[in-house]
C-alpha cells in the first residue's frame, strides 16, 4: 500500500519538533527525572503511539493499523529489555541521574537516524532479493536461540571498539563537565564520560537494531509503518527508562518471552511462500506472549522472598564531590 510523500514529511516534521522541544525547551537544564514525571511522560508517549494507530485505522483501514500495532508492541517489548543494559552503562561510567536524560535524548536521535538507514537497506534487499526474507527468518531464529539460552546482551564498555579507537585520538576525562560532551583540556579536545556513555549506547543499539528490524519486517514490509513503529517506541524509551530501570529485575521472564516472540516471527518469515499468516494472528500471538510473560514475572516476584530495589535510576551512578565533579570507576575498575 503506497504512502504519499506528504505523510513522510508530516511524520518526520513531527518527530523533529518533538525532539527539539524536549532537548532545548522542556529539559533544557539538567535535572533528576522523578518517578511521577516519568510516569506522566510514559502515558503521553503511549497515547501518542496508540493514537497514531488510530489515525492509520481511519486513514488506511485495519490492515495497516494492525501491522503498526504488532510492530509497535515488538519494539516496545524489546525496548524494555534495552533499559537494563542502559542502566549498566550509566553505572559503569558513573553518570548521575540528572544527566542521564540528555545522554538518552542524543542516543535516541542517533538511533532514529541509524535505524532509518537499517530500514531502507532492509527494504531494498527484500525488494531486490526475495531470498532475503529467509535470511531474516534464520537470523531471528538464531537470535531467539541465543536469547533463550544465554539471556540479555552482555555489555563490556572497556572492550567497545569505537570507544577504544576514539580514546587513541582524544582522552576521556576523569570528571564530568556539566552536560558537555567535549571539553578542552590544556588546549586539546577531550571526551567527557557523557560522550563515552553515549558512544557505548549507540553502538549497543546496533546490536538491538539487528534483532528488531528483521522482527518488525516479519509483520509488515511497509517502510513507513516500520519506521513509525520504531520512532514512537524509541521516543517513549526515555520516560520508560526512568520509570522502570530501578525495577528492571522484576521482569524475570522477559528474556523468555522475547525469545518466543522472535522465534515466532522468524518462523512466520520462513513460511512466507507456503502460508501467509494473517496480521491479526501475529498481533494476537505477540499480545498473548507478552501477557503471559508479565503475568508470570509478576507472580514470581510476589512469591519470591527477595525484593528488587525500587528507584528511577541505576544504583551505581556517581555522586558529586565538593568540587562539582563526579567520581567514576576507571576502566580497570578502580576509582580515579
Amino acid at each position: 500500500m503506497d504512502i504519499p510523500i506528504a505523510a513522510w514529511i508530516v511524520l518526520i516534521a513531527f518527530l523533529a519538533v518533538v525532539l527539539v522541544l524536549d532537548l532545548f525547551v522542556i529539559h533544557r537544564r539538567a535535572s533528576v527525572i522523578s518517578i511521577r514525571e516519568a510516569a506522566g511522560w510514559s502515558v503521553v508517549w503511549l497515547l501518542l503511539g496508540l493514537g497514531f494507530c488510530g489515525l492509520l485505522l481511519l486513514w488506511k483501514g485495519p490492515v495497516l493499523a494492525e501491522e503498526y500495532l504488532a510492530g509497535y508492541l515488538i519494539e516496545k517489548s524489546l525496548s524494555v529489555d534495552n533499559i537494563f543494559v542502559f542502566a549498566l552503562i550509566f553505572g559503569y561510567f558513573g553518570i548521575p541521574d540528572r544527566y542521564q536524560h540528555r545522554v538518552l535524548m542524543w542516543g535516541i536521535i542517533g538511533a532514529l537516524a541509524m535505524r532509518a538507514v537499517f530500514i531502507l537497506v532492509g527494504a531494498a534487499l527484500l525488494d531486490a532479493f526475495h531470498a532475503t526474507i529467509y535470511v531474516f527468518g534464520a537470523l531471528l531464529l538464531l537470535t531467539a536461540f541465543k536469547v533463550l539460552r544465554h539471556g540479555a546482551v552482555q555489555v563490556h564498555p572497556d572492550r567497545n571498539v569505537v570507544l577504544r579507537a576514539l580514546r587513541r585520538v582524544a582522552p576521556v576525562t576523569e570528571r564530568l563537565h556539566g552536560q558537555r560532551l567535549l571539553v578542552r583540556v590544556n588546549g586539546a579536545w577531550a571526551v567527557t564520560p557523557l560522550l563515552a556513555a553515549l558512544i557505548v549506547i549507540e553502538t549497543t543499539d546496533v546490536v538491538f537494531a539487528v534483532d528488531s528490524i528483521p522482527a518488525i519486517f516479519a509483520v509488515t514490509q511497509n517502510t513507513f509503518i516500520v519506521f513509525a513503529a520504531n520512532a514512537f517506541s524509541l521516543l517513549g524509551m526515555r520516560a520508560a527508562y526512568f520509570l522502570i530501570s530501578g525495577a528492571a529485575r522484576r521482569f524475570r521472564h522477559l528474556q523468555t518471552g522475547l525469545g518466543v516472540i522472535l522465534a515466532g516471527v522468524g518462523v512466520k518469515l520462513l513460511l512466507t511462500d507456503l502460508y501467509k499468516v494473517p496480521v491479526w494472528a501475529s498481533l494476537s500471538f505477540i499480545i498473548a506472549v507478552l501477557a503471559v510473560t508479565f503475568a508470570v514475572s509478576w507472580y514470581d516476584t510476589r512469591s519470591s522472598s527477595g525484593t528488587p530495589r525500587q528507584g528511577a535510576g541505576p544504583p551505581t551512578a556517581g555522586e558529586d564531590d565538593a568540587r562539582g565533579g563526579t567520581r567514576r570507576p576507571s576502566y580497570d575498575g578502580s576509582e580515579v
